[in-house]
Parts: C-alpha cells; sequence; structure tokens
C-alpha cells in the first residue's frame, strides 16, 4: 500500500524548519497537531534530534503515519496518539512546544477555540505554540489563490475556510499566549509563534 502524500508538506518542510531550528534549541518535546500524512514528522524529527516529536491526530489518519514513520524511523519519533481537536482527550506527557500545520483552516472554527484552550493549559511558561497555514487579516485574503482556496475550502464543507489571525491571536491571548513572530512564508502562508506566559 502506497504511503500518503502531500506534495504541499514537501515543499514548505525547509523553509518550516529554518525557522523552527532555533525556536526549539532548547525544547525537548513537540506534540504535532494533525500529524496528517507524516511527512513533516519524520522530516523535522530527523533533522531534531534532540527534541522528542509526538504524532497525533484523527484515528483514521494513523495508518498513513505510521507508514512514513516505519520507512523513516528517528528513535525520537513517537507514533500517533488519537487526538480529536473537538473532544478533551489531550496526552498526559509533558510538551514544552506544540505544532500544527494546516489544520486551523480544515477543522470547525469550536475546534479551533478548543485547540487554542487547550494548548494554553498544556504548555509550560515559556512554552512554544507554533501554527502554520494561510491566514486573512481584517477580512481580507490575499492574494487571489488564497482567496480561490477559501472558496474551495467552503465548497467542500461549510465549516471550513481560511481563518482570521486577530481572531486566533485573541483566543490565543485569552489562552495566555503571546505573540512572538509572523512570519511570512512560501506558497502565501503564515507560521505564527507564541509564547506561553
Amino acid at each position: 500500500m502506497d504511503k500518503p502524500f502531500s506534495l504541499a508538506c514537501e515543499n514548505n518542510r525547509g523553509p518550516i524548519l529554518e525557522i523552527l531550528q532555533p525556536l526549539l534549541a532548547d525544547k525537548l518535546s513537540v506534540l504535532e497537531i494533525g500529524s496528517g500524512t507524516g511527512q513533516h514528522a519524520v522530516w523535522f524529527a530527523k533533522h531534531l534530534p534532540k527534541l522528542r516529536w509526538q504524532t497525533s491526530d484523527l484515528q483514521h489518519n494513523h495508518v498513513g503515519i505510521n507508514q512514513w514513520l516505519d520507512a523513516y524511523p528517528s528513535p525520537n519519533l513517537l507514533p500517533p496518539v488519537e487526538l480529536d481537536m473537538l473532544g478533551d482527550n489531550w496526552p498526559k506527557a509533558d510538551f514544552d512546544c506544540i505544532y500544527s500545520a494546516n489544520t486551523a483552516h480544515i477543522m470547525p472554527w469550536e475546534a479551533v477555540v478548543n485547540m487554542l484552550a487547550h494548548v494554553g493549559l498544556t504548555l509550560p511558561s515559556n512554552g512554544h505554540f507554533c501554527l502554520y497555514g494561510p491566514m486573512q487579516y481584517q477580512g481580507v485574503i490575499e492574494p487571489q489563490s488564497n482567496r480561490n482556496f477559501d472558496a474551495s475550502l467552503r465548497q467542500q464543507a461549510s465549516h471550513m475556510g481560511i481563518r482570521e489571525f486577530h481572531k486566533i491571536n485573541q483566543l490565543a491571548a485569552e489562552a495566555g499566549l503571546v505573540l512572538l513572530d509572523d512570519h511570512a512564508m512560501p506558497a502565501n502562508n503564515r507560521l505564527l509563534i507564541w509564547q506561553k506566559v
């Protein structure tokens, strides 16, 4: 059975790593929310060998994630745990960083709200939350390719769509997180980084 594959993951992993590498130099353990295909996990675990990388996703994605983990094993890479942003089954392990890519525009808004609340409860003081994906600002989605993407998401399901940065940042603030950086990334995405106060 072929492994699931995302071209976007292959294209964005290098630029994301450039930012994460110095940021996570003193970190010990990362929880990845929504590991998807598993491609990011195997790439980051290989290049951040001192960091324990915990994959997670809905149960139906675990087979694909495990295929990637089996093909590219790393001693610091952990098999996926089930994690639903609409539930409360968060892992009990200690994490000083939480990372999630291309999830906020896919999950329902109430799941985004729940995600930020749990991130705030899970991270210790000075822990980081890194969120990658497209954003809109003050209701404006740029460029046209992102507007097309947003329209296609909403056609797929009414709960999907590119999220408003300021609403997410407000949720983060309510969860005790302070925005450190908003990085412009390739393909009109952003990498947002918050720190727990």
